[in-house]
């Protein structure tokens, strides 16, 4: 049997199996969509201030369509984070419009709000907060530029389910804000994503652009309106996420629980540091973190080397997207390019045991003392 520790799975029990058996079994007909109705009304009242929800067959679907419904298009710029997944990327580029990418912030590897302000300008649509790993974006300052500006603030919240902003879930803030619920995630239905926001004008749009351009309203069958997408959910993927939803705080408490282990174990280091969480927020920790100062000499070749012998599955922080070929543009974000130089992301799935995390840390707490002989020898 192999050893080898992966860096995610599901947590998937007796429950997500029924559920998705009944869907499988009965979920047709007049009850095509019971569980997807069941997934957006129950995520929508676990958000809280969000009172409207469509379930996606992606997060960059969710993302693509609120991105439209606003109107974005050919000649708009949109602002984001130089770090992040090409997938929050994507969307703006589909519909011509031209991606901003500005620097993000050292601590919390979100975006930095004052680079937002000097990126703005007469052609600006929209900005993207995206909530890295679980980490969140400093909302107070973002909704302060929104307010000002009259540009409208997205939360790409597909790393964030759990995380917490002042008393308001990370997705729920924004105009609107997409989850993501693939296979990696905390909460998941295989493949899947959400939208969510709190306007009722905006969620009608949406909501017609997701069924190929049929407004709800409209009663001539198969006559759509305008031209839509297809980013529709299955029932019987909605049907393992309502499952894992009413056990959202079960797995998001574990979540916490892993980050918070890794934390003890590697607090003796000195120059490494780990997902933040501030006096008022609460981190839902999707993806632990750790992030070498660059005095240690530890780089993530190093560390890729390590786990790899390890036989352990972590995997490397996200690359800044102004490095990828597709894009012409290089601006000087500084940390977005230096941070995944000396990253990398930690298994954390739910039944990890402590025999798992101390072989981890233990990867790393040797990389450390490795890096630290060959600056001592040179």
């Amino acid at each position: 049997m192999s050893n080898r520790i992966f860096y995610t799975k599901p947590s998937i029990t007796e429950l997500e199996t029924r559920y998705a058996t009944d869907a499988a079994a009965n979920g047709w007909g007049a009850r095509c969509y019971d569980y997807i109705i069941r997934f957006e009304r129950d995520f929508a009242a676990y958000l809280g201030s969000s009172t409207h929800a469509i379930a996606t067959s992606s997060c960059t679907g969710a993302m693509h369509m609120g991105l439209s419904a606003l109107g974005v298009g050919a000649g708009d710029e949109v602002i984001l984070a130089d770090t992040n997944w090409v997938a929050t990327v994507a969307p703006i580029v589909h519909l011509g419009a031209k991606p901003v990418l500005v620097d993000v912030l050292p601590d919390t590897w979100c975006i930095n709000p004052l680079e937002v302000e000097r990126a703005i300008t007469p052609r600006t649509k929209a900005i993207i907060t995206t909530h890295i790993y679980g980490n969140l974006c400093d909302m107070d300052a973002l909704m302060n530029i929104s307010r000002r500006t009259g540009i409208p603030v997205i939360e790409d919240a597909a790393e964030a389910i759990g995380s917490v902003w002042h008393g308001r879930r990370a997705g729920s803030i924004g105009v609107f804000g997409t989850f993501s619920f693939h296979g990696t995630k905390t909460l998941t239905t295989g493949e899947g994503g959400m939208f969510v926001t709190s306007d009722a004008a905006l969620y009608e749009r949406v909501l017609t652009l997701s069924n190929h351009g049929r407004a709800r309203g409209q009663t001539k069958q198969f006559w759509p309106d305008n031209i839509g997408f297809k980013y529709k959910m299955s029932n019987i993927q909605a049907a393992i996420g309502c499952a894992q939803l009413e056990r959202i705080e079960e797995l998001v408490t574990r979540k916490r629980e892993i980050l918070a282990s890794y934390m003890v174990r590697l607090s003796a280091l000195n120059g490494i540091s780990m997902n933040p969480e501030y006096t008022g927020t609460l981190n839902g920790a999707w993806m632990p973190t750790a992030v070498f100062h660059p005095a240690t000499g530890v780089s993530r070749e190093m560390l890729q080397a390590a786990f790899n012998a390890a036989d352990i599955d972590a995997r490397v922080f996200f690359h800044p997207l102004s490095s990828l070929s597709m894009f012409e543009d290089r601006p000087e974000n500084v940390n977005a390019w230096s941070i995944p130089e000396r990253a990398i992301n930690l298994p954390s799935y739910h039944d990890m045991s402590e025999a798992d995390i101390d072989r981890v840390a233990d990867v790393l707490v040797a990389a450390v003392r490795g890096a630290s002989r060959v600056r001592q020898s040179a």
